[in-house]
């Protein structure tokens, strides 16, 4: 049987080796790479739908299991129609499997070879995770792409924990892909693991392209390590992985992280940043992070990116949109998390471009240069 999910390659980067291509879901194609605005709980904040596609031009958006498993519930979701009914998006969407979210509970949460028990961050419940259940969970959500759930490790951690945490996730990986029933709608993706350890990613990718998976995933990195850490094991980790198949590497959104991923291989990354620094009243520019409640911007009648032709930036002031965050009004956070967004898919439009005419690495150059970041 096809998977629901595929990958085509239509260039390779001369410059860097950087991949432009196309994924093929039950809910549209994906230009990649791409940058997947986060919809934690069947929304991006503040964002409808609507603005998500005219505005931002969002082509696919992650769902959170975890947090949708605690509310509304998975069978609400599904009595729903699924997620894609339940919150009116007809574009592709991805859930992540809560291994990341769950592993993030520290003391509220017990790993075991079964699976993981752990209460609720709301009030305490006690419930237990294991790849079958996080199946049956993604199952009724519907997403055109699923995870595998997975054992994060926390850094710094020993090479001993890391290995047995990494065999688990593997052995969790087995487990998910004999659960999975929905394989001709839904595609699941294994997630390497192995830390910071390079035998260990090594084995990690081994291991999962035995269970040859419709699409993979680097997870456990940009968990707070220093960057050359980070680009170390990115640039090692991604040239393994199959050529045939997506490349998503997990939780990363800042533009410099965006651009490394992309010039290692990567097709697909998410992060929440873009509109949680949108609550905080930043702003990402083509000329670095502007924070626009600063009392610099008070009688700042120019936009947030001049650069930019989103909205926000189109219609309103500096002044005017600090004025709304000082004043905690919704509209200043609206206008930031749609300029933010766009930002991101502005920049990774210029990527795959910047692929097609084999000048990425000079294209980085550039844009560090001008954002402000260090060479």
């Amino acid at each position: 049987m096809k998977p629901a999910v595929t990958y085509e390659l239509l260039h390779e980067c001369k410059q860097t080796g950087a991949r432009r291509g196309v994924i093929h879901t039950p809910h549209g194609d994906i230009q990649t790479p791409i940058f997947m605005p986060v919809g934690t709980q069947a929304t991006v904040k503040s964002m409808t739908p609507e603005e998500l596609k005219t505005e931002v031009n969002a082509q696919i958006i992650l769902s959170n299991t975890y947090h949708l498993y605690l509310r509304p519930g998975s069978k609400i979701v599904r009595e729903a129609g699924g997620l894609h009914k339940f919150m009116n998006w007809d574009r592709p969407i991805l859930t992540d499997s809560g291994g990341f979210q769950v592993f993030s509970l520290g003391d509220l949460r017990t790993i075991h070879e079964e699976g993981v028990d752990f209460k609720s961050h709301l009030d305490g419940s006690k419930h237990f995770f294991s790849p079958e259940s996080v199946m049956e969970i993604e199952e009724d959500l519907g997403a055109d792409i699923i995870m595998a759930f997975d054992e994060c490790c926390p850094y710094p951690s020993t090479y001993e924990y890391t290995k047995q945490s990494m065999e688990r996730t593997t052995r969790w990986a087995k487990r998910c892909k004999e659960a999975h029933t929905t394989v001709d709608k839904q595609a699941l993706f294994g997630i390497i693991q192995g830390g910071f350890y390079k035998d260990l990613r090594e084995q990690s990718v081994k291991d999962l392209i035995d269970l040859d998976l419709p699409g993979y995933a680097i997870g456990g990195i940009s968990v707070g390590e220093p960057k050359e850490k980070f680009l170390d094991i990115l640039r090692y980790t991604t040239p393994l992985m199959p050529k045939d198949k997506p490349r998503y590497l997990m939780g990363v959104g800042t533009p410099d992280y965006l651009i490394e991923a992309a010039i290692a291989g990567i097709d697909m990354c998410d992060c929440v940043l873009p509109t949680r620094i949108a609550r905080n009243g930043t702003a990402m520019t083509s000329h670095g992070k502007v924070v626009v409640r600063n009392a610099t911007y008070e009688r700042d009648w120019t936009p947030l990116d001049p650069e930019c032709d989103c909205y926000t930036c189109k219609n309103y002031t500096r002044a005017y949109i600090r004025h709304l965050i000082k004043t905690n009004e919704i509209l200043g956070v609206r206008l930031l998390s749609i300029h933010n967004l766009k930002f991101l898919t502005n920049l990774m439009e210029k990527v795959r471009i910047e692929i097609e005419n084999d000048n990425l690495l000079t294209f980085k150059e550039e844009f560090y240069k001008k954002y402000g970041y260090e060479k």
